[in-house]
């Protein structure tokens, strides 16, 4: 792995915190978003002397990538969290999109160092996902105890203020508790009343892959709020539960939310704090490239004043429509994201935010037809400040 070469002034992201000058819920809207930094990491990474990985994937070319890969490849990134020196912990979902196909892949948090002036990302380390104390009730792949992407669809993440990683998965749905190390700490936090296809009891009321893709940690550290990717049977059509969890009593409240897609067939990529009361959620279409026609990310407000029965929307930033007249990264103006799942929010300051796709490897060639993406991380300076609670800038 490369030494970290970080510029942290170029990063920007503890210190130069905005108050937000108004309460955004009183606006109309913001305008468009800018991009400000560009890095990317190229899309055959992989983590040296690791395992052999897409056994099941056969052996046909995908955009050009012949697999089964010798070691185990570095992408799928679901979720992230900032660090205090400049690095980001981003999370590796389930491999290769099914759990059929997924058994040799091991689940992992990255730590990724950005190096936005050589516009270059740097993997710096990580840790695999294990469980060394049997938590996990049901059978494992690996004896070992190495969990995999046949175990858990792992999608989303959060820190806790004990330095502990709260981890969404979808198979269940669960939550996850592991230690700074990447140890289950406790048995899979199932959600009362909801089961995918993958979950071991249960009649199947969610469907496959639609479980906990937002994972947000409250200002005070004490609540998550998980988000639900589809809809519960017997729920309006395109419209997701957030559901709370007392972080002290590891157990949901049973208070939920509803969000509304802006159409039934679209999804969310990630959900994040800025405050008591709101959110940043990234919502998308499942297009790439040029039939691209919706990723965005809206500000939203468990305070219903509409009083509409589900979170209001105000839209943040149009990520096929980013202002980018300093032509960051080489790329025209507007610049675009225009990729299949983009599922990584971090707010780097109040009017700052970092976002990573998910670039599904080898699958996924929404940047150019033919290739496979690569994991780009871009930041955006948004059009007005978000007026976020301070703890949550801090962290």
């Amino acid at each position: 792995m490369r030494a970290l070469a970080l510029p942290l002034a170029a990063l920007a992201v503890a210190a130069l915190a905005v108050p937000g000058s108004a309460d955004p819920a009183d606006r109309r809207g913001f305008g468009r978003a800018t991009l400000t930094q560009f890095a990317s990491l190229p899309a055959a990474t992989f983590v040296p002397a690791s395992e052999p990985s897409g056994a099941a994937l056969g052996t046909t070319p995908v955009n050009g990538i012949t697999p089964p890969f010798a070691d185990q490849p570095v992408q799928g990134f679901s979720g992230v969290v900032r660090n205090s020196d400049g690095t980001f912990d981003v999370l590796s979902d389930n491999g290769y999109g099914t759990k059929a196909n997924s058994a040799d892949f091991v689940l992992r948090v990255h730590r990724l160092g950005p190096d936005f002036g050589r516009g270059q990302v740097d993997v710096v380390g990580g840790i695999n996902l294990t469980d060394p104390f049997g938590k996990v009730p049901f059978a494992l792949t690996r004896p070992d105890r190495v969990l995999t992407g046949a175990d858990f669809d792992v999608e989303s993440i959060q820190r806790g203020n004990d330095g502990t990683y709260w981890i969404g998965d979808e198979f269940g749905p669960y939550l996850l508790h592991f230690d700074r190390a990447g140890r289950l700490l406790a048995a899979p936090v199932a959600l009362p009343g909801v089961f995918a296809p993958e979950h071991p009891g249960g009649t199947p009321n969610l469907p496959s892959s639609k479980g906990f893709e937002g994972l947000a940690l409250s200002a005070d550290g004490k609540t998550l709020d998980a988000l639900l990717e589809g809809t519960v049977a017997g729920d309006e059509a395109g419209t997701l539960r957030l559901n709370e969890f007392d972080v002290a009593r590891t157990a949901f409240t049973g208070v939920t939310w509803r969000y509304r897609l802006d159409k039934p067939e679209h999804a969310i990529g990630d959900a994040i704090t800025v405050d008591r009361n709101r959110l940043l959620v990234v919502e998308r279409d499942g297009a790439q490239g040029v039939d691209a026609r919706v990723k965005k990310v809206y500000l939203v407000d468990k305070r219903d004043r509409d009083r509409d029965g589900v979170l209001d929307k105000t839209l943040v930033a149009d990520l096929l429509d980013i202002a980018n007249p300093r032509r960051v990264g080489g790329f025209a103006d507007p610049f675009t994201f225009p990729f299949t799942t983009i599922e990584d929010l971090v707010l780097l300051d109040d009017r700052t935010i970092g976002v990573l796709n998910d670039n599904n490897f080898p699958s996924s060639s929404g940047r150019t037809p033919g290739k496979p993406d690569d994991n780009e991380f871009i930041t955006l300076r948004l059009s007005d400040g978000l007026g976020a609670d301070p703890r949550v800038l801090r962290r």
